[in-house]
């Protein structure tokens, strides 16, 4: 383990709390825009004709190249050789990147394109404006799913053994912040100026203050790097490509990447979704089913920092994540199964209100108790790695998970009686996500045995008296 003799910037209250907002900010950008045409799925089918299958598709395909070609694998693998800063500016970049293309994808100029007519020309079920978004996309998911890996190894670096889990906590209650954000300013700016282009081209603006924020953070990253290089006594290990092995080799890190799986997969897909959901089974207009919604991450956004104090402080990580799985089973059930077009307006108002903000919760304590988890199960020299092959394994969970869903919905509404209830469609679509839940919680209770006997620590505070 390396020791180091004198005080660093991590050391220095100020400057290390200046790090986590730079960064922090940076993810609610990427979250606004990952979820940024989410709450305009029915406009996009009027001006673009995307039915919910090609929804699906293009939902998923921000996760195409990291799990096909690998790059999450290789994203850990550049963090843990070039280190934090050069990831964090690679990651923001290829946002950005990705960002600019989906906007064009959306523009009336790439309607009268060459590219355009190629496009059209092929796959004739998939739209050309669908096709370039995807593409967009997907090197968008390379850039933020990087950035997640690459922030919570910079919170590791910059937190260890002192406020790592509260600040994990922050962190992630400001990025779902973003997803509160967007459910409000999209549909807004998409009416405003009826165009679903205007919301995209917004939020890639903000993408790009978040590329300089980055930019800013390499500035103090770099002085820390120097400061450590003189202050250090004994050197760590370099890391090693067979080190890789102590990843993929432990059987606690599938437990944990199998966790992950089931449970964003129970999460960021039904976000795509939840708006027309909500229009289906209480009958709401889009603006006001998008405005509801966006209350699902104020409870995750006011929760997380406390629940990341209490772990830092208390310990209990074992048991936040069974609880975190039997809240979300409880809340995706109740839209499956809850007869909301036999109670009155108001009533059925209040179950799905209270549902979303239970699920905010539960998106709480999950991701909180998780991350900060991360080290105490992986050898430090390898966690980036470890934390991109989670991130990995997950990420072929919300790639695929969409794709069904929407093909799922489809099929549905082909084969649906005449007579039948609309709030019908999604009750199938939401038993799929509450299953989820179940697989989730059984792991949960196996890693919270495992731990138990072999003494990770998991349910022990981060901080050390």
């Amino acid at each position: 383990m390396t020791q180091v003799a004198t005080k660093t910037l991590r050391d220095n209250v100020g400057v290390r709390w200046l790090v986590l907002i730079l960064i922090s900010l940076t993810m609610f950008f990427a979250y606004m825009f990952v979820d940024v045409l989410s709450p305009l799925k029915t406009m996009l089918d009027e001006q673009v004709q995307w039915s919910s299958k090609t929804f699906g598709l293009y939902a998923g395909s921000e996760f195409f190249l990291n799990v096909f070609v690998f790059f999450l694998i290789f994203a850990g693998i550049i963090l843990d050789k070039m280190g934090v800063r050069f990831t964090a500016i690679l990651s923001g970049s290829l946002m950005v990147i990705g960002a600019g293309i989906k906007v064009y994808a959306l523009s009336n100029a790439f309607l009268g394109s060459s590219l355009y007519t190629w496009l059209n020309s092929w796959w004739i079920a998939f739209p050309a404006t669908a096709k370039l978004a995807s593409l967009g996309f997907m090197i968008f998911g390379c850039g933020t799913e990087m950035a997640g890996v690459t922030v919570s190894r910079a919170i590791v670096k910059w937190f260890q053994g002192k406020e790592m889990a509260l600040a994990m906590g922050i962190e992630m209650g400001v990025a779902r912040l973003g997803v509160f954000a967007v459910f409000w300013v999209s549909p807004f700016l998409a009416n405003r100026f009826s165009s679903v282009q205007t919301p995209v081209f917004f939020v890639f603006f903000l993408l790009c203050v978040g590329l300089l924020f980055y930019l800013i953070y390499g500035i103090f990253d770099k002085k820390l790097d120097q400061q450590q290089k003189n202050a250090v006594v004994e050197e760590e290990e370099p890391f090693h490509f067979k080190d890789l092995g102590k990843v993929f080799g432990s059987g606690i890190f599938w437990v944990v990447a199998l966790l992950c799986v089931l449970y964003y997969s129970a999460i960021f897909p039904f976000q795509r979704f939840a708006t027309e959901m909500l229009q289906s089974k209480l009958g709401w207009e889009p603006d006001f089913a998008s405005k509801i919604f966006s209350f699902f991450p104020i409870g995750a956004m006011a929760i997380t920092p406390f629940l990341g104090a209490f772990l830092d402080h208390k310990g209990k990580g074992a048991t936040m994540l069974i609880m975190g799985s039997i809240l979300m089973i409880v809340c995706h059930t109740v839209f499956a199964i809850f007869p909301f077009g036999l109670v009155g307006h108001n009533v059925a108002a209040v179950v799905a209100f209270v549902a979303i903000i239970l699920l905010g919760i539960s998106f709480s304590l999950v991701p909180a108790a998780l991350w900060p988890s991360m080290p105490k199960l992986i050898d430090n020299k390898v966690l980036g790695s470890a934390y991109s092959a989670t991130f990995w394994v997950q990420n072929v969970g919300l790639m695929s998970v969409p794709i069904i869903i929407g093909t799922v919905l489809d099929g549905i509404r082909k084969n649906l009686p005449a007579d039948a209830p609309e709030e019908s469609v999604y009750t199938l679509p939401m038993l799929i996500f509450a299953s989820f839940g179940v697989a989730a919680l059984i792991l949960s209770l196996y890693l919270k045995s495992i731990d138990k006997k072999r003494g990770y620590g998991l349910e022990l505070p981060n901080i050390k008296k």
